[in-house]
């Protein structure tokens, strides 16, 4: 036995040794590529196909990312989450009201940075996950599970699925409140900032964060963090979302405030607005020359087809 251990140590270093001189992905038929997940094989190829349509002054479509400020903090009875609704691409705001707190179960949420496919999808993914979790054991499942099925998934794919989150929920062991990094690293803390607007939050945070807060001081917190972040941040902007998870002793329950804040509202700035009689058209100041239209001889004319009777 000791003597074909060690043969099959000296293939396996053989082969180790060999790896060098393989092929590349590139240079591997399509059916000789490894199979399952993402394939990054054709990243050089895309880069050179990129710097080629740059050098002839043409741009590739970009990603919709959330550009974003997102937070979370605990306080005695729960987590409350909050987040802005900016979308942007590049430099256009491509939506005003995007959602960036996403469900994972009853008792957990998850907040989302970085581009806005890749943050629905993998909740997405592990809600599904946990909900199967919930059925098979039949119980409700933990904070920690949550945690441990995101950060192993983007571990796997070495932060090339660009979810930052923030998540927080409560069970049985009381609340919990990380965030996630794209490559999979984690962190428990009391309250959390991720995004481009996550320093002007954090300011708001070390400023009025207090230890046993109640909810209503929570939110408000919460909501001074994310207005921080509105109004400091190119990417952030428009409303102020708020999800509050209670522990299973303050009642269990769980609200999701869309629209809990919305300091760029300007209906009522725009009812106060007149325009100056200057810039207002009346009807008929234009001039009409002439009433007369004349149809090429390209065209021709036919009567429509007389309509079912039903």
């Amino acid at each position: 036995h000791k003597s074909t251990a060690v043969v099959r140590r000296r293939i396996t270093m053989a082969q180790f040794n060999d790896m060098s001189s393989a092929p590349a992905m590139e240079q591997l038929p399509t059916n000789a590529r490894p199979r399952g997940g993402f394939a990054f094989d054709l990243c050089s190829r895309d880069q050179q196909i990129g710097t080629s349509i740059a050098a002839a002054g043409g741009r590739l479509p970009q990603a919709m990312k959330t550009g974003t400020t997102i937070v979370g903090v605990i306080y005695k009875d729960g987590v409350v989450l909050g987040a802005d609704t900016r979308a942007t691409g590049g430099t256009e705001v491509c939506d005003k009201n995007c959602e960036k707190i996403h469900y994972l179960s009853d008792n957990i949420y998850c907040c989302g940075a970085g581009t806005a496919a890749d943050t629905e999808k993998t909740t997405e993914m592990i809600s599904s996950q946990l909900e199967l979790h919930r059925l098979n054991t039949g119980m409700q499942p933990r904070v920690v599970t949550a945690v441990t099925l995101l950060k192993r998934m983007l571990f796997r794919y070495q932060g090339h699925v660009s979810a930052a989150l923030v998540l927080g929920g409560c069970d049985v062991n009381g609340s919990h409140l990380y965030h996630i990094y794209p490559h999979g690293s984690t962190g428990k803390l009391p309250y959390v900032t991720m995004g481009s607007g996550s320093l002007a939050a954090m300011s708001v945070f070390e400023t009025d964060w207090r230890e046993d807060m109640d909810e209503a001081e929570a939110i408000e917190v919460v909501k001074q963090a994310i207005r921080a972040g509105i109004f400091n941040d190119l990417g952030s902007g428009s409303n102020v979302d708020v999800t509050v998870i209670r522990k299973p002793e303050a009642g269990g329950t769980t609200t999701v405030m869309r629209g809990y804040d919305t300091p760029n509202e300007v209906a009522d700035l725009r009812a106060g607005y007149t325009r100056p009689k200057a810039i207002v058209v009346p009807r008929g100041a234009t001039a009409v020359l002439s009433k007369e239209v004349a149809l090429s001889d390209l065209v021709t004319v036919e009567d429509a087809p007389t309509p079912m009777a039903f």
